[in-house]
């Protein structure tokens, strides 16, 4: 399937890319002009303040009914799991497992996502299927392989709770729908920050905060490993998506089902060959668009010492194991982004990048509490 996806899409450098009539000295002139945007995307910065939602305001009160809401376990369909269960504080809010939990008897298909510093994210998901973090809250409350929650259903379980009934006057004005405790959940979810680390303080001119080895691995990070090439702006992500060429996680490939989910939602995508799909078409299943085949969204690097296993199946165990599939150049895919290419990393390099990575950007991270749930 992949092959023939990849047949079709039209390459840089074919017949179809460019007209006979360029010549060399216009193509040097096109990449001469696209230098300067590869600069302007590499550049890092210190995180800036919370952003303002004038649609769904910050209060006090409704981050407190989010909090109740995400550790209650009335969100999933049997009562057994609650957003915590696999976004867990301890572990960096994730559940520290290569593929996430599930729903009983089924088997999810992709690495839970931390959801630290959600709130400077501009699309959700690892395939960003959700642009708002109150329509990310709800999906996987509903998803059959999830929580497998009917939203109806929870609206009426909810409205039997007396405290919640108090809470969601008093923060909305009205009574317990869906929307709303989306909002509250995304409400939540934005005050989960991770801040003031040493590369924040560094970036902010307090130079001598990082250590020698960490001043290394972030001048291999801008430099030689081309990390800034994705992991860039306050957030170390540009919220793009990219096919690094991740191969499938032989761990998980022989459950079927794993193969039951793929194919779920690949069918509730309206991929029509859903039924041979043996592989996570990552982003195309959004958009359809062939170039995102395979492709993922590149995720936060704060906090990512916490955040193991990696990428969106959780192949790779640890970072080590991440540093040395990006001096490779990436995997083996034919639609794999040109941006990856060998690095030539030496190993006292791919240490100090390991060291900085680990070290210099892990900040001020916000540990929520379990609350009292009604």
């Amino acid at each position: 399937m992949t092959e023939s996806i990849d047949q079709k899409n039209e390459r840089p450098g074919s017949a179809h890319g460019f007209s006979a009539g360029w010549s060399f000295c216009a193509l040097f002139m096109a990449a001469l002009l696209f230098i300067p945007f590869i600069a302007m995307a590499e550049e890092l910065a210190p995180l800036p303040p919370l952003p303002v939602f004038p649609e769904n305001p910050q209060t006090p009160e409704k981050v407190e009914l989010g909090r109740k809401l995400f550790f209650d376990r009335r969100l999933s369909g049997d009562g057994t799991m609650a957003c915590a269960t696999c976004h867990n504080p301890e572990t960096g809010y994730t559940d520290g497992l290569a593929i996430s939990l599930s729903y009983p008897t089924t088997r999810n298909w992709r690495n839970a996502s931390a959801i630290v510093n959600l709130a400077y994210n501009d699309a959700f998901f690892w395939d960003g299927r959700a642009s708002s973090m109150e329509e990310q809250a709800l999906f996987p409350v509903m998803s059959a392989f999830e929580m497998n929650q009917n939203l109806d259903f929870l609206e009426e379980e909810l409205k039997e709770v007396p405290e919640y009934i108090e809470a969601f006057q008093k923060v909305f004005g009205g009574e317990i729908t869906r929307e709303r405790v989306g909002m509250a959940l995304a409400a939540f979810q934005r005050t989960i920050i991770s801040k003031d680390s040493p590369l924040d303080r560094y970036l902010a001119g307090q130079k001598e905060v990082l250590t020698p080895v960490q001043v290394e691995g972030y001048e291999i990070f801008t430099g030689k490993g081309n990390c800034t090439a994705c992991h860039n702006g306050p957030n170390l992500t540009n919220n793009k998506f990219y096919n690094l060429g991740v191969p499938e996680n032989p761990d998980v490939e022989a459950d079927q089902r794993v193969a039951a989910t793929r194919r779920f939602t690949a069918k509730v995508s309206g991929y029509s060959a859903y039924r041979t799909l043996t592989e996570d078409p990552g982003r195309y299943l959004v958009t359809k668009d062939r170039k995102d085949w395979k492709a993922f969204k590149t995720p936060s690097l704060r906090e990512i010492a916490r955040t193991g296993p990696y990428m969106h199946n959780g192949m790779f165990n640890s970072l080590e194991d991440v540093i040395e599939f990006f001096n490779r150049g990436g995997g083996d895919d034919p639609n794999k982004t040109p941006l990856l290419k060998p690095l030539g990393l030496s190993d006292d390099e791919k240490l100090a990048l390991e060291v900085f990575l680990k070290e210099a950007l892990a900040g001020d991270l916000v540990i929520a509490t379990m609350p009292e749930v009604p």
